[in-house]
């Protein structure tokens, strides 16, 4: 038996829903049918128990958003997820089981979801089954047909249960989350970097290189000065279209609660106890039913703050902690895939420990999902910075996002091109996503790297017009250490999908092999030549030579060419930046962009270390350090209106 979610998401169902008010008005629940003392098995349990009036309440809820009542109980704490599990048990006829025993489950998948087949020796199949909303009801009409299924069927809370298969399938399930998408797709995993693959390739090269070298000198120097120059330019020039592209605002779909599908939120924290309090208040702000929440919170089992932290918040549903399994590296990805196989909901999104998403979010991207093509697997939220006045760095970052979030991704989903996915605010349909194979634990850039992936699977990717508050680095050890990470991971990306070329060309075509070797392999190609060419330039400044002709038609064409490198990089980046800002409304920090020569050579250093890292510890994860801002757009925004209705009044 299968536990599935309360209600499928159709967005056929929605649209009909929104044309026909009739059906909007069944579907809100003022029109409810059930009589006072018709309540579903799953709170008829429960009479004698509870309030009359609460139990109606309860089923009037259930009934409006489409859940069984039971998750009206769990999630408003009304009812203790063990209560509720032994009094269904009681009502069904059936034995609670403790979960003491350590037999390893027939089928893992079915565990996860809620069905526990296991079998001791010398005795019958045991089924545990953790039933929820509907499943309660098709469980009861399952015995009532055939009382003999209650022979060999147990229940547990659905709490307990997940908690019982992490436990005797640890191995297990640490085998999936560290090394589940190498077993099943080693071409697309970061676990070597397929030098054999490429054996012939780089010796070949390599002595083509040497060879040149030593019989031309002068001429590769010149040749691999033109070659860096033109993937620099076309790299530059790709950024600056976008700012052509006008902005583009999102038509909502105003889905019924009714049909609104279950939505999982995967968190993964590590060393965030500061800043946890903040989070749980933006999850609890989402304008979504907290019933058909399903929160994952990731915690490593060394992280005594953070834990404290949480345990301090004494959360219950839709809240549930997970720890990641110690074997493997310890990576952001590897927590998300070992949360994938517990996600009970339709979608998934992610989020860090620091974001504040708007509360609309997870309305924005259903409605993006409900209106797009069937292919659409994932929409990115727009990132932006809140605290954007706390330093030189944080004003970069913003910047940075501004153009990155609002100008170039909504410009690569409307060409249809693969999109490197930002870090957090990735909403997934959730059987896509495990299609692809979930994240890669040993990619640290994995946000990249399965942006990617989608596209190689056949699927899209958008961008929706909702927005989620991160809070940037403030100082240079800080970024330093994150944007080494960003690097490495792209470079990462890079080889794992440049391994077998013409595949990865048949699988996402001309255009997107070309947006790969410019968005991800030119990313890091364009910070790491930028101090060349700008040692050209001031080479050819400090001589006095810079505005002179050369000797030659072709010394002032190179001479002209390294001026026009950077000055195009340089504007190109600024007008990107300038754009972004200005569609966030924030041009006051624009003053920033003039520093850009300053900021790239940071990059530079970036990219270099990062190259380092790769050799030494590709799988290193430079964790981020969050909770040290000073300052919060945020709280101004809020601020202002109030001051201006105490005026008012």
């Amino acid at each position: 038996m299968r536990v599935f979610p309360a209600q499928p998401f159709r967005p056929g169902a929605e649209r009909r829903a929104m044309r026909d008010p009739a059906r909007r008005v069944r579907a809100s629940g003022t029109a409810t049918r059930r009589q006072p003392s018709a309540l579903p098995i799953e709170l008829a349990a429960f009479e004698g128990m509870i309030d009359p009036a609460l139990l109606e309440a309860a089923a009037r809820r259930a009934e409006t958003i489409g859940v069984g009542g039971d998750e009206v109980l769990r999630c408003h704490r009304i009812l203790s997820p063990d209560q509720i599990a032994a009094t269904l048990a009681e009502k069904l006829g059936l034995e609670i089981d403790p979960l003491q025993d350590e037999l390893a489950p027939a089928a893992l998948e079915a565990a996860c979801a809620g069905v526990l087949a296991r079998c001791a020796p010398e005795q019958d199949t045991q089924i545990t089954v953790a039933p929820r909303g509907d499943g309660v009801r098709r469980l009861a009409e399952a015995i009532a047909h055939a009382p003999e299924l209650a022979r060999n069927l147990r229940i547990a809370s659905p709490e307990r249960l997940a908690a019982h298969v992490r436990k005797v399938c640890a191995d297990e399930l640490a085998r999936e989350a560290v090394y589940g998408l190498h077993e099943r797709r080693p071409d697309l995993s970061a676990i070597g970097y397929g030098w054999g693959q490429l054996r012939w390739f780089t010796i070949a090269f390599s002595a083509a290189v040497i060879g040149a070298g030593v019989l031309a000198p002068d001429r590769l120097f010149v040749a691999t000065e033109y070659i860096l120059a033109f993937c620099f330019i076309a790299w530059t020039l790709l950024r600056t279209i976008a700012c052509l592209f006008p902005q583009q605002g999102t038509a909502r779909v105003d889905i019924p609660e009714r049909y609104l599908p279950i939505y999982t939120i995967i968190v993964p924290m590590y060393r965030e106890a500061p800043v946890v309090p903040k989070l749980i208040a933006a999850l609890q702000r989402f304008d979504y039913p907290r019933e058909k929440l399903d929160i994952k919170l990731v915690l490593e089992e060394d992280d005594r703050e953070t834990r404290a932290a949480v345990a301090k918040l004494d959360l219950c549903a839709p809240f549930e902690i997970i720890a990641p399994p110690k074997k493997g590296p310890q990576t952001k990805p590897k927590a998300l895939a070992a949360a994938l196989p517990f996600a009970r909901g339709s979608f998934t999104v992610v989020y860090d420990a620091e974001d504040e998403p708007e509360p609309s979010q997870l309305r924005a991207a259903l409605s993006a999902f409900a209106e797009g093509p069937p292919e659409l697997a994932c929409v990115q939220a727009k990132l932006t910075i809140d605290n954007v006045s706390d330093s030189w760095f944080s004003r970069h970052f913003t910047a940075e996002y501004a153009g990155q979030l609002d100008v170039f991704l909504p410009m690569l989903a409307k060409l249809k091109l693969p999109i490197p996915l930002g870090g957090t605010s990735n909403h997934f349909r959730t059987a896509a996503l495990r299609h692809v194979g979930g994240w890669d634990p040993f990619n640290v850039t994995e946000d990249a790297d399965l942006g990617m992936r989608l596209a190689r699977f056949g699927y899209r990717t958008g961008v929706i017009d909702s927005s989620t508050w991160e809070e940037a680095p403030v100082r240079h050890g800080q970024w330093l250490r994150q944007r080494t990470r960003w690097f490495k991971g792209w470079l990462q990306t890079w080889i794992v999908h440049m391994r077998h070329p013409l595949q990865l060309w048949r699988e996402i075509g001309t255009r997107g092999f070309l947006a790969l070797q410019l968005l991800v392999g030119g990313t890091v190609l364009s910070a790491a030549v930028h101090p060349f060419f700008m040692a050209v330039v001031m080479n050819d400044a400090l001589s006095g030579a810079l505005f002179s002709p050369g000797e030659t038609a072709e010394e002032s064409f190179r001479k002209g060419m390294a001026i026009a490198t950077l000055v195009i990089g340089y504007l190109g980046s600024a007008a990107l930046g300038v754009v972004g800002l200005a569609r966030r409304k924030m041009l006051r920090s624009g003053w920033v962009l003039a520093t850009i020569p300053l900021y790239w050579l940071l990059l530079s250093a970036a990219v270099w270390r990062a190259l380092y890292q790769l050799v030494k510890a590709p799988y290193r994860w430079e964790k981020t350090e969050h909770g040290l801002a000073r300052s919060s757009r945020r709280a101004k925004a809020f601020v202002r209106p109030v001051s201006q209705i105490r005026r008012n009044a």
